[in-house]
């Protein structure tokens, strides 16, 4: 273990983690990706399940960000008093 981890965990105190929950977190999290999901190889390196959760997450913000827009343009060409106006302000949280 390195000095750097160790001082680390020495601060740390009780929120200690083991090398073995981390590579379990990590083979979880390598299974939650699609981009990771897809590969044959079960062999991945944690950088870069790391790596790929981050783009994953800016790529599904992205979405969000998009779908917002795009809901609240289809708000603003709808009559507000719509059922159809009441769904898309229940989906954007109005």
């Amino acid at each position: 273990m390195s000095s750097r981890r160790s001082s680390r965990l020495r601060q740390s105190g009780s929120s200690r983690i083991s090398d073995d929950q981390i590579a379990d977190l990590v083979t979880k999290l390598q299974h939650l990706i699609p981009e990771l999901r897809r590969r044959r190889s079960d062999k991945v390196s944690a950088s870069k399940v790391l790596q790929e959760t981050c783009n994953y997450i800016r790529n599904l913000h992205r979405e969000v960000n998009d779908l917002s827009d795009r809901l609240s343009e289809l708000l603003a060409s709808t009559d507000d008093n719509s059922a159809e106006a009441a769904i898309i302000r229940s989906l954007l949280n109005y």
